[in-house]
């Protein structure tokens, strides 16, 4: 027995690794480009939950590597939402006037597949020093628009409690600094992380939100539903970001069980993003028109509270606008006018043909309507 096969508990890093569990399916010196090309991590908590079978399997599409992110395509880019375009200094973006990112660090415990970051995390260049964390720091006291700081990366909570504690307190310590929110995927791929001492760590007087990542209810197994009524039992409210993939939560009927799972567990759904034009994504794309129809799918069949915003962060950062009917206008084939949150038009062209007959939803109920 390889080292890989007796310790199932390890991360999996490695198209060896994928191997070992049974995982890698298809021609391993590919799967091995793409490692190359996209960080590989996969958690002992995911794995349990990824079906090892040929079939498409959700979970298994988000975090193992396939051979179509190779196939890149003219509209793909290293930066899809504009980070760089924002960067006040190193780990800081400031898109919007009243808050900022900070990206602590660009570590992550698992690698999505689609991740509009694919091209820096894990990359020790990217981590954030003593120093450079101090001037990212300085930046937000210098600037009194700044009202709340989002911790992004990467994945914050990866953090050890104590330097998570110190940053805690120095942003508490910021005045005009009043709300402090975690972007994280740690409460889904590393449940036993959500401790009493990371608890502690969070605890300060400013508001504190937590907002996770979660595509499919079968993530939410008892072990994340425990880790989340830690953090709300602890005070902190808990919303969520979902990622509308292709092949992983394209139908109302994935959507409705994922947004009911949510909310069933004290957890607000917040953002459906629509994918970003990362590099090696295409796969995972759906169109507008398809999101558009979901959404729709979803109003009149489940209660107000599993209703997320659908989202377009608009390439070049030009910000996230609500893809509704008011904020967005159909110029021609696949072609959209979005207008950002200062009122600005720009022209969006959808990769996809959707000229084409629309799908049909799938999984849509005759349940009769909730309020």
């Amino acid at each position: 027995m390889s080292d890989h096969q007796s310790t199932p508990h390890k991360t999996l890093t490695s198209v060896a690794d994928l191997v070992d569990a049974g995982l890698a399916h298809g021609d391993h010196e590919v799967l091995e480009k793409v490692a190359e090309e996209f960080r590989v991590a996969i958690t002992p908590e995911l794995r349990q939950i990824i079906d090892p079978g040929p079939a498409p399997d959700p979970i298994r599409a988000q975090f193992v590597p396939s051979p179509e992110e190779l196939e890149t395509h003219d509209w793909e880019t290293g930066d899809p939402i504009g980070d760089e375009v924002h960067e006040a200094v190193k780990g800081v973006t400031h898109r919007y006037p009243d808050r900022v990112l900070l990206k602590p660090t660009h570590t992550c415990r698992v690698y999505c597949r689609f991740c509009f970051r694919r091209e820096k995390v894990g990359d020790v260049r990217e981590q954030l020093s003593d120093n450079e964390l101090g001037n990212a720091l300085d930046y937000i006291r210098s600037h009194q628009q700044i009202w709340e700081v989002i911790l992004s990366g990467g994945d914050p909570l990866v953090l050890a409690d104590r330097r998570l504690a110190k940053l805690m307190a120095e942003l508490e310590a910021i005045d005009h600094v009043k709300v402090i929110r975690f972007h994280t995927r740690l409460p889904i791929a590393d449940p036993d992380r959500i401790t009493a001492g990371l608890l502690s760590a969070l605890a300060v007087k400013k508001a504190v939100y937590v907002v996770v990542h979660c595509n499919h209810a079968r993530e939410l197994t008892p072990s994340v539903r425990a880790a989340i009524a830690r953090l709300v039992d602890g005070g902190i409210p808990v919303l969520s970001q979902t990622v509308l993939l292709k092949g992983v939560n394209d139908t109302a009927a994935d959507l409705r069980d994922l947004m009911r799972a949510l909310v069933e567990n004290r957890v607000k759904p917040y953002y459906l993003h629509h994918p970003d034009l990362a590099r090696g994504t295409g796969h995972f794309r759906v169109s507008i028109r398809r999101g558009l129809e979901l959404v729709r799918a979803l109003r009149g069949f489940v209660s107000g509270l599993c209703q997320p915003t659908y989202v377009l962060d608009i390439p070049g950062g030009f910000g996230k606008v609500p893809l509704t009917p008011q904020s967005l206008r159909e110029t021609g084939t696949g072609a959209y006018d979005v207008q950002d949150f200062r009122g600005e038009t720009h022209a969006y062209l959808d990769p996809l043909d959707i000229r084409e007959r629309p799908a049909s939803i799938s999984g849509a109920t005759s349940e009769t309507p909730e309020t």
